[in-house]
């Protein structure tokens, strides 16, 4: 979401949701939801995640795209409250340093993104259809109907939260009824592709997906090929297949430009709703500063493909190094809290 879409009180409030849902999950993960073998894991699948969101897939018959959210495919190979602080780091670095998603509006793509697929859909509908028994066709019926759900879901919540903030006129009710099929499409080929790399994932190490769907402790088993496997598709996703990228508008702008037209009756020519003024300036100048690539690409020359492959590579390189350092650290401090416990 751009940070036009909401009003200062709905974006602080979400942002105070997310900010909670964060602690809480930081104080659960050191405590009962995480080994320490999962580090790389958590490292190379965020760097997936962040390249395979570069990649935006044209949805036919629509003139949209869409993308990956991330949310259920980090929480199969992480378990939930990791895969949360996973898509969490994604997204803070893709907010500041490349200016996706505004920064006033952190705290709503967190919680679309990140707390609704991990916290929510992973819990309440994949983990309770795997019960059954783990293997291609639950990972698969599951991937879908999750990614299908958190999809759906993120989708009522913008909506939700667009119309609570009252600045942009878009009707609910048209709103709504764009909104939701196109990420209803969304999702299924989300979940296609979440149920391919879990199935994979589970053919070469299953207690990866075993641990997460359990929230059991790996084990004596190493991650080391299963990691560099997803390294290597994480490179190649963001610094070659990113360049093959829908140039269509994603489900979102696709959503408010239609319901625009209708509502207004104007050429079809809109650009996302744009903001000024206050705090609306004070977050886009914190951005330009911090952004190096904007939009996934150099803001002297926005044609040059080698932008996109750049911001693909280095955007994979520092979420591995951030989601990394993120599970060393509250590794560490588990280490350290169980050590002090014992004496």
């Amino acid at each position: 979401m751009a940070d036009a879409l909401l009003s200062p009180a709905v974006a602080f409030a979400a942002d105070a949701i997310s900010a909670a849902a964060i602690g809480i999950s930081v104080a659960k993960v050191k405590k009962d939801e995480f080994s320490e073998k999962k580090v790389p894991i958590i490292g190379v699948a965020g760097a997936l995640v962040f390249a395979g969101q570069m990649i935006n897939f044209t949805i036919p018959g629509t003139g949209s795209s869409g993308h990956i959210g991330g949310g259920i495919l980090l929480a199969g190979l992480l378990g939930s409250v990791p895969a949360f602080l996973s898509i969490t780091a994604v997204l803070l670095i893709q907010c500041l340093f490349f200016a996706d998603g505004g920064l006033l509006a952190l705290g709503c793509n967190i919680f679309n993104i990140g707390v609704i697929p991990c916290l929510f859909v992973y819990t309440l509908i994949f983990k309770p259809l795997l019960k059954g028994g783990i293997d291609a066709k639950s990972l698969t019926a599951a991937s879908i109907i999750s990614s299908a759900a958190a999809a759906v879901l993120g989708a009522a919540c913008v909506v939700l939260q667009t119309v609570l903030s009252g600045i942009t006129e878009l009707p609910f009710g048209t709103f709504a009824a764009l909104m939701l099929p196109i990420h209803l499409v969304i999702g299924v080929v989300e979940g296609v592709v979440t149920a391919a790399v879990l199935c994979f994932i589970y053919r070469a190490r299953p207690e990866i997906v075993t641990s997460a769907a359990t929230a059991k402790r790996l084990g004596d088993v190493s991650v080391n090929k299963a990691a560099v496997v997803l390294a290597a598709i994480a490179i190649i996703t963001g610094g070659a297949l990113s360049l093959l990228a829908s140039k269509n508008p994603d489900g979102l702008e696709w959503a408010i430009i239609k319901t625009a037209v209708k509502a207004t009756d104007i050429s079809a020519n809109i650009e996302e709703p744009a903001a000024t003024g206050g705090i609306y300036d004070s977050a886009a100048a914190i951005q330009e500063t911090t952004a190096f690539l904007p939009d996934y690409t150099f803001a002297s020359d926005p044609e040059n493909a080698a932008g996109t492959s750049l911001a693909g590579v280095i955007g994979a390189a520092v979420t591995f190094a951030v989601a990394g350092a993120a599970g060393l650290v509250i590794s560490l401090a588990k280490k350290r809290s169980k050590a002090g416990a014992d004496a």
